[in-house]
């Protein structure tokens, strides 16, 4: 009786393909599209059946990874119309970081417990290959025990080009100077139809392929991404998945699958070209979960991006299916730009807070999801190492705080 309550008005396809995917059948793209335009109680089954599928697949840890981005140079004249990251060169706010600004921030993130440095940046017109390797010679020489994630698609097709090399010598060159894995970024939707008008001078759906198919031929593993919210269809989400899968069939490579919200206030895409305002909520779990229950087995870590999302939905997002909450950032302006307002660094102890909300355990990863530390005793917990920042407080407690007043919430008898 109570699972006829339960699941009595749920679309009886729905339920069909939930069933199957939990027995272990390889879902096709019109799945996909059916579970991509549920909502209600068919988007709540998708959701109850994403977190078994995640309990299955890798238990019921939350892994983070303790990581700094550097974008070394906001100039970039590729001019993607949902970016509000890019500058020209003579922009007052343009800039390009020197190798000795890379190196502090190294410093800062290494003493905050960084393991990874997350390096992209815009497509600087005065810079190739060369630059590349100096930022991972320079940063390996300073910090060889961090792990350096670094440059996308996007970038390394840019600095190929400029060397002269072939695509795999070039990327081992790479590899040789430090590189220890890939973003998977600069996929938005891989659908020539829609790259053509969301970035039309951005590389192509083949070349993505093929850069990111020859990174993994040598080892070099990457993420995978996908860009939602803004003018595609669910049946070119369900088509970009399916192309991931099939690479992670042929390669092995992928590490990780984040579905990544547009971010719509300050870009053209939205303001100009008509693109919708962003995810749902809705459309953030759909995805989670879908990606979920299509990729399995052959990508079983989904990440949320708090930074699009926001650190509830993201917490929500991982009782649908997700298992990872990706970075603490430290420094994040990509998003920032087109107009996130989630903050740039989210730190350990706050990770490790909204993970045990949901009554579920931390654990801190490498960039390539071996497990450094488990967190099962909140008492045992590391001490901070965050900067200090003062604290702002409102109402009366601010005025007795300045006046010296050891106890803020002191109740002062008057007259």
């Amino acid at each position: 009786m109570i699972l006829e309550r339960l699941f009595g008005d749920v679309n009886p396809l729905v339920l069909e393909v939930l069933e199957r995917a939990l027995g272990g059948a390889e879902l096709s793209v019109d799945d996909a599209v059916l579970l991509l335009e549920t909502g209600g109680a068919d988007l709540q089954a998708l959701m109850r059946a994403a977190d078994v599928a995640r309990r299955e697949d890798v238990g019921d840890d939350i892994s983070f990874v303790v990581c700094r981005n550097m974008n070394f140079t906001n100039v970039c004249y590729v001019g993607c119309s949902f970016c509000g990251f890019a500058r020209h060169k003579d922009e007052a706010d343009a800039y390009d970081h020197p190798m000795e600004e890379l190196i502090e921030k190294g410093r800062e993130a290494v003493a905050r417990g960084a393991t990874e440095f997350c390096i992209q940046a815009g497509i600087h017109p005065n810079k190739d290959h060369t630059h590349y390797h100096e930022v991972l010679t320079t940063l390996k020489e300073h910090f060889p025990q961090v792990h350096i994630h670094a440059f996308s698609p996007e970038e390394m097709d840019w600095g190929h080009r400029k060397s002269g090399m072939e695509l795999a010598d070039y990327l081992r060159w790479l590899v040789d100077a430090g590189l220890g894995t890939m973003p998977g970024t600069a996929a938005e939707i891989l659908d020539d139809e829609i790259r053509q008008t969301i970035s039309p001078r951005k590389l192509g759906r083949d070349r993505w392929i093929e850069i990111v198919e020859a990174a993994h031929s040598i080892g070099l593993n990457s993420t995978s991404t996908l860009m939602y919210g803004h003018i595609e269809t669910a049946r070119h989400v369900a088509e970009h998945l399916a192309l991931l899968r099939e690479i992670q069939k042929r390669t092995g490579g992928f590490t990780e699958f984040v579905p990544l919200g547009y971010i719509h206030e300050r870009n053209t895409l939205f303001n100009h070209l008509g693109a919708r305002p962003g995810a749902s909520v809705s459309e953030d779990l759909k995805l989670v979960a879908v990606s979920r229950l299509f990729l399995r087995p052959w990508i079983p870590n989904i990440q949320v991006s708090w930074v699009k999302m926001g650190p509830k939905v993201a917490q929500v997002s991982l009782m649908a299916g997700a298992n990872d909450f990706g970075g603490t950032l430290m420094e994040e302006s990509i998003s920032r730009e087109s107009g996130s307002q989630y903050g740039e660094n989210l730190p350990p102890e706050q990770m490790r807070r909204l993970i045990r909300e949901i009554g579920r355990t931390p654990v801190e990863r490498s960039t390539t999801y071996e497990v450094l530390r488990r967190f099962d005793d909140p008492a045992a917990d590391p001490p901070s190492l965050e900067p200090e920042r003062p604290q702002e407080l409102s109402g009366p407690a601010r005025w007795r705080l300045r006046e010296g007043d050891s106890d803020p919430l002191k109740v002062h008898a008057a007259g």
